[in-house]
Formats: C-alpha cells, sequence, structure tokens
C-alpha cells in the first residue's frame, strides 16, 4: 500500500545509522525526507505541508501542531511521548502513536552485561591489563579485585512488565533468587514488597519502571544505606529515580560493591553530573545504548509501519492521542 501523503523523519540519525531497512516505511509515502536534525527554528518550516511527522526527540509543541494544518499523524520512534503536547494534538484531530516493546532483548542483555561486569570486576582487569599490571605479576594470574558469584544471590527489581520479566528470566538462568518490588505511586500487591523491605533482603538492584512524579529520586541516601554492603545498583529504565549525588556518596564511602547506569538525569550530559567525576569508584556508565541493537531500532522501522498503515486503514495501533 503506498499513502499519497508527504511524511517528514525530523530526527533520522537517532533511529537509524545507515544500518537499517527503511523501505517498508519509505514504501508506504509518496514522499519520505529524512532530516539529520531538525532545530527548534526550522521545525515548522519542515513540518509544515506533510500530513506524517516522525520523530524521536524533536519537539512538537502545541504552537507548532496548531501551524501545520496538513499534520495528521505523528509517528513516535520510541515509547516515551513526553516530545509531543498530547493534549494539543488531540483537541486538533491529530492521532499520535508510539512504539512498544522493541527494546526488550536489547536492555535486558545490556542489564544483565553491566550487573556481570560489577560482578566480576570487568573493567578493573580490563584497566590492570592495559596499565601492564598483569605483566608485572609474580604469578600466572592477577586476582587484586575480587570477584563476586551471581548464584545463590538475590536480585531486586523495581519494574516486572515484559522487560523486569525478561531480565528476572536471564538472572534466573543465573541462579540468582529475584524479588519484585512495590513501585511508588502504584496499588500495593501481595507479590511486590514495599522498599524497605526489598532492599535489605538483595544483593543487587534494578530498574525497569517509568520516571514519574512518583518514582523521581525514590531510592535516596536514606534508602542506598538499607542495602547490603556490597551490593550492586543497576539503572537501565530512565535516570533521576536515583540520587544521583546519594549514589555518588555511596561508592564513594564503599557501601556499594558497585553501580552500572545506561541513564542520566539530564542526557546528553551537558552541564555536568555528580557521577561524571573522575574520583567515583566501581561505576560503570553507559551512554543510554542499552536499547540500541540493530535489531530493536529495525523492530521500531516495523512498528513505524504498522501503525502508519493501520492509521490510513481507519483503525487504531499502539495510539497514545
Amino acid at each position: 500500500m503506498t499513502i499519497t501523503h508527504r511524511a517528514v523523519f525530523l530526527d533520522h540519525p537517532s533511529l537509524d545509522l545507515g544500518d537499517l531497512d527503511l523501505s517498508p516505511l519509505s514504501s508506504l509515502f509518496s514522499e519520505l525526507l529524512l532530516f539529520s536534525d531538525t532545530t527548534p527554528d526550522n521545525v515548522i518550516e519542515r513540518v509544515q505541508g506533510a500530513s506524517v511527522v516522525i520523530s524521536n526527540k524533536i519537539l512538537l509543541n502545541a504552537a507548532t501542531l496548531a501551524a501545520c494544518p496538513d499534520l495528521k499523524l505523528v509517528l513516535v520512534t520510541a515509547t516515551g511521548t513526553n516530545n509531543v503536547d498530547l493534549e494539543a494534538a488531540r483537541a486538533l484531530g491529530i492521532t499520535v502513536a508510539n512504539c512498544q516493546g522493541y527494546g526488550t532483548p536489547s536492555v535486558a542483555q545490556h542489564t544483565l552485561s553491566l550487573l556481570l561486569a560489577l560482578a566480576t570486576r570487568l573493567i578493573d582487569y580490563q584497566k590492570a591489563v592495559a596499565q601492564g599490571q598483569w605483566q608485572q605479576a609474580k604469578q600466572f594470574c592477577l586476582l587484586d579485585f575480587p570477584i563476586v558469584e551471581l548464584e545463590g544471590k538475590t536480585l531486586g527489581l523495581f519494574g516486572h512488565g515484559e522487560l523486569g520479566s525478561a531480565v528476572a528470566k536471564l538472572a534466573e538462568a543465573f541462579g540468582m533468587r529475584v524479588l519484585i518490588g512495590q513501585i511508588p505511586g502504584r496499588p500495593a500487591r501481595a507479590d511486590r514488597l514495599p522498599v524497605d523491605e526489598l532492599l535489605p533482603q538483595v544483593d543487587a538492584l534494578t530498574f525497569h519502571c517509568p520516571l514519574n512524579e512518583h518514582t523521581r529520586n525514590f531510592i535516596g541516601a536514606r534508602e542506598l544505606a538499607l542495602l547490603k554492603p556490597g551490593a550492586f545498583v543497576v539503572n537501565t529504565a530512565r535516570g533521576g529515580m536515583i540520587d544521583e549525588q546519594a549514589l555518588a556518596d555511596a561508592l564513594r564511602s564503599g557501601h556499594l560493591g558497585g553501580a552500572a547506569t545506561d541513564v542520566l538525569s539530564v542526557e546528553p550530559p551537558r552541564d555536568g553530573n555528580p557521577l561524571l567525576a573522575a574520583d567515583i569508584p566501581r561505576l560503570i556508565i553507559t551512554p543510554h545504548s542499552a536499547w540500541g541493537s540493530r535489531e530493536a531500532r529495525q523492530r521500531i522501522v516495523g512498528q513505524l509501519t504498522q501503525n502508519a498503515e493501520a492509521f490510513f486503514n481507519g483503525t487504531a495501533l499502539r495510539v497514545v492521542s
């Protein structure tokens, strides 16, 4: 099916690094324009005359939406839709559809990779070899950094949906016991442990829940102190759920065995961040890359195609507004 409508992709490189097949999506439209970047100054100009806008992070506020009368559909190349004024879109009759569940294998894999790197002190050993410490050792091996086995340890999860369940399955394959925490702001459940009850029981803690007014900084200095000495903390959800200064302090004090995060409260971190200080030990930071496998990004292309086809066929698929 070819849709006789013009479509624009405002931040194409946020999804495609030149390794994706965009033909299922591009074949839908009579014209699909790909822009490498769009600034607030030229967003209206680029959206003008388009029936469909594809965007990841480019802000589509009420003024922009109102200035583009031809716009019928916004396709968001992620799950989060905070870059679109959904209320304004609804009032203007513009449909907004997102993508869902595309990155589960990639993010689950990344989460366990970070946890394994902490437990095995992978970064420390890699640095030791690069700095010549192994070459100077008096025996065949270098064991300067304590290694922890995951088998028999307890993993605490905040978020047990599709992604959290995938992480739990991988952790169980390593012989871990999994406990599920009660996410603040949600109704209590018998199979969810309150925060203060969960934290003292776990050897590792991971996050797979949304950031909102209930979860912002819900893990602070008090909560980190409740964790066992030597516990690991891994965040591949959203920055801001853990108080970043408190996490840096807990690592410096030696209370935690290590922490890893794929997300920060402000991204990219242009104006500094407490976790970027050079003196924080046993901390791994990756640049919001957990979701970005080629397979996951190709799934997004497939879902964008499905969402557009459904809309122009008069049905709804992954519609959020």
